[in-house]
């Protein structure tokens, strides 16, 4: 059941990264210190490491959690500055959040063509698939296309 798990945290996690790539800053999950650079970390990897601690998955605890994160002009993950921005009220998915950060790769970020470090804000969301979205988690909701196709009603 936990790979359900993070596939779901997972859908959500990407989807909100992608943002960030493209510098679409309204959703506020980047955050530089020091100048912008010019062209923004790209992560890397195709899964994502973080695991849903099982006590929390079997009951359905969903909740986000907000890392700095600070990413070496390598593209990699500076362990031990990782620490929890916001916490998500669960010691257990904040410890997996932080856990899970050292895995991250990225392209690094560029300031007139060399790579540079940067310190951003990331996002991970624990999501459970069998239960109800959190307040203003809009990527979980389906089109309104979708919901009246299935015989909805608003």
């Amino acid at each position: 059941m936990l790979t359900k798990a993070g596939v779901v945290t997972a859908v959500c996690f990407v989807a909100m990264i992608t943002g960030c790539k493209r510098g679409d800053d309204s959703a506020g999950t980047i955050s530089e210190v020091g100048p912008r650079p010019d062209e923004l970390p790209t992560m890397l990897n195709k899964e994502l490491p973080f695991r849903y601690p099982p006590s929390l998955y079997a009951r359905k605890v969903q909740a986000n959690v907000t890392l700095r994160v600070f990413i070496d002009k390598e593209g990699l993950v500076v362990a031990e500055s990782t620490h929890v921005a916001e916490s998500s009220g669960h010691a257990s998915l904040d410890s997996a959040a932080v856990r899970g950060s050292s895995e991250l790769r990225f392209i690094p970020a560029r300031t007139r063509g060399s790579s540079v470090p940067v310190s951003i804000l990331f996002p991970v969301y624990f999501r459970h698939p069998e239960a109800s979205p959190l307040p203003g988690d809009t990527i979980l909701k389906k089109p309104a296309s979708e919901t009246q196709a299935a015989g909805t009603r608003r």
